[in-house]
C-alpha cells in the first residue's frame, strides 16, 4: 500500500470512528417504533429528533447528519457493517485493447481477510484509453458481470442468479448469458464519452432472496446470534456496503487509472435505492444517480397516491430489503421520524440526479420531485443551490442543478437515453 494511501486512511478512520460513536450513542436513545408519534407532514430535515432547530453548517455536520444516519439505520435499512481492516485485490485478466482498442478491460477479485469473509466481490472495470484519469461510474448489476459484455474471460457468478436473467438456468448463470445486458449498461457509450465503469454483481454480497443466511449478513452477527436482529442490515444496506468496497478499490491509486476524486454512483430500481444509500453514507462518492428508485429510495414513504408502491407493499413483497424495524411502519408510515428527502439531504452539498419515466407511476415520479424540493433547504444551509425549478419539468427536459431531475417517456428500465442524461449531468458536475 502506498504512503499516500496510508495517509488518506489515517485521516479518514478517526473521522469515521467519531461518527460511528456518535451514531451508536444516538441510536441507544431511540424509542421502539410503536412509541413514535405520527406526523403526516414531511419531517423537517433541519429539526433534530429532540426538536432542536439546526441553523448552522457546524450543527448539521456534527449533530444532525450523524443523527439522521443513525435513524435510517435503526428504523429502515439496518446497521451498515464495518469497513474491513484488510482486503486484497487480485487481477484476473487485463486487456488494454478491448472494445476495438478503445478501452482497458479488466476484472479484479476483492477478498477479505480482516475479518475473514467467505464471499468475494468480482469487479469488472472498463477504462477508456483516450482519457487520462477519467471519472468513474460505480454500479451494481443484477445478473452477473458476464452480462455486461460478450467476453468469455469475464467471471460467471458461482451462486444464485434470478431465473429471468439472460441465460440463467435453474437459478445459475450460464455461458448463454454473456452480453445479455449490454443494452442496459451501454459501456460503449460510457467509454466514448470519456468515463470509466466499475461494476459488481449484487449476489456476490447478498442474493436477492428472503433467505438472509446466504449472503454476507451472518458474518457480522454477534457471538451466538443465529438470525438477524431488528436493526441488522437488510439486503439493501448490505449491497451499499458492497458499493463502498468498490469505492475502496477505485480510490486505491495503485489499483487502476481512474480519478479517485471523481466517482459517480448509479443504479436502477432496487439498485437505485442502494445507490442513493451508498452515496448518502460515503462522501468519497461525488455524484449520486438513483434511477427510478421509488419507495424506499427517492420516493416518499408518506404517500396518498394509490398508483405508487407503499411501505406495506414493498415490505410484503421484499421482506429482506430492509431491517426488521421497518415493518413496524407498514400501516402507519407517518410515524417514521424521517422521509426519503432526508436521505437525499445526507448527500449535501454533492449533486444528486433523480431520473424517472412517465409510465413508471409505481415509482412515484411526482413524489420524487417533491423529495428534491424538501431536501433543498439543507443544500441552501450549506451555501449552495438545491433544486433550481419550482415545478416538475416538461418531458425529456433535464434540470441539471445540484439537485437534478429528469423524466422521459416510457417505462421502468435503464436505457441508452437514460445513460445519455447521466453523462450530460456528469459532464457538468464531474468534468468542470
Amino acid at each position: 500500500m502506498s504512503h499516500s494511501r496510508l495517509s488518506r486512511l489515517s485521516l479518514f478512520f478517526p473521522w469515521l470512528l467519531n461518527v460511528l460513536m456518535v451514531s451508536a450513542t444516538i441510536a441507544a436513545d431511540f424509542p421502539p417504533p410503536s412509541q413514535l408519534q405520527a406526523n403526516p407532514s414531511l419531517p423537517d430535515p433541519l429539526v433534530m429528533f429532540d426538536g432542536t432547530r439546526v441553523t448552522t453548517k457546524e450543527q448539521w455536520e456534527s449533530r444532525r447528519k450523524p443523527e439522521l444516519k443513525a435513524l435510517f439505520q435503526h428504523y429502515m435499512y439496518g446497521r451498515l457493517p464495518p469497513t474491513p481492516k484488510k482486503q486484497n485485490y487480485k487481477v484476473l485478466f487485463s486487456d488494454d485493447k478491448a472494445l476495438g482498442g478503445k478501452a482497458n478491460l479488466s476484472e479484479v477479485k476483492i477478498s477479505f481477510t480482516e475479518p475473514s469473509l467467505e464471499r468475494a466481490i468480482y469487479v469488472l472495470l472498463v477504462v477508456p484509453n483516450h482519457v487520462s484519469k477519467p471519472p468513474v461510474f460505480v454500479g451494481m448489476n443484477f445478473c452477473g458481470n458476464h452480462t455486461l459484455l460478450d467476453d468469455e474471460r469475464i467471471h460467471l457468478p458461482e451462486g444464485w442468479v434470478r431465473n429471468n436473467c439472460a441465460g440463467a438456468v435453474n437459478e445459475r448463470a450460464t455461458e448463454k448469458g454473456r452480453g445479455g445486458q449490454k443494452d442496459v449498461w451501454n459501456i460503449d457509450l460510457v467509454i466514448e464519452r470519456g468515463y470509466a465503469l466499475a461494476c459488481f454483481y449484487s449476489g456476490d454480497v447478498d442474493p436477492d432472496t428472503p433467505d438472509m443466511s446466504d449472503g454476507l449478513g451472518p458474518a457480522f452477527y454477534k457471538p451466538g446470534q443465529t438470525a438477524p436482529a431488528a436493526d441488522d442490515a437488510g439486503t439493501i444496506m448490505l449491497w451499499a456496503w458492497g458499493f463502498h468496497r468498490l469505492v475502496d478499490f477505485v480510490t486505491d491509486a495503485a489499483s487502476n487509472d481512474v480519478d479517485p476524486k471523481r466517482i459517480a454512483v448509479v443504479g436502477h430500481s432496487r439498485n437505485g435505492k442502494t445507490a442513493l444509500l451508498a452515496g448518502a453514507f460515503d462522501e468519497r462518492i461525488r455524484l449520486v444517480i438513483p434511477l427510478q428508485a421509488g419507495c424506499g429510495g427517492t420516493a416518499p414513504s408518506r404517500t396518498t397516491d394509490t398508483r405508487a408502491e407503499s411501505v406495506k407493499r414493498i415490505n410484503t413483497s421484499f421482506p429482506h430489503w430492509f431491517c426488521g424495524n421497518f415493518k413496524a411502519f407498514n400501516d402507519d408510515p407517518a410515524r417514521l421520524p424521517f422521509d426519503q428527502h432526508c436521505l437525499i439531504a445526507l448527500c449535501a452539498p454533492r449533486p444528486v440526479l433523480v431520473p424517472n419515466a412517465a409510465e413508471d407511476l409505481w415509482a412515484n415520479p411526482s413524489g420524487q420531485f417533491e423529495m428534491l424540493q424538501a431536501a433543498s433547504p439543507v443544500y441552501r444551509l450549506l451555501g449552495v443551490e438545491g433544486l433550481a425549478e419550482h415545478a416538475q419539468p416538461q418531458m425529456s427536459k433535464l434540470i441539471d442543478s445540484r439537485l437534478g431531475y429528469f423524466i422521459r417517456p416510457g417505462k421502468h428500465a435503464m436505457t441508452r437515453t437514460d445513460w445519455e442524461v447521466f453523462l450530460d449531468y456528469a459532464d457538468r458536475w464531474l468534468k468542470k
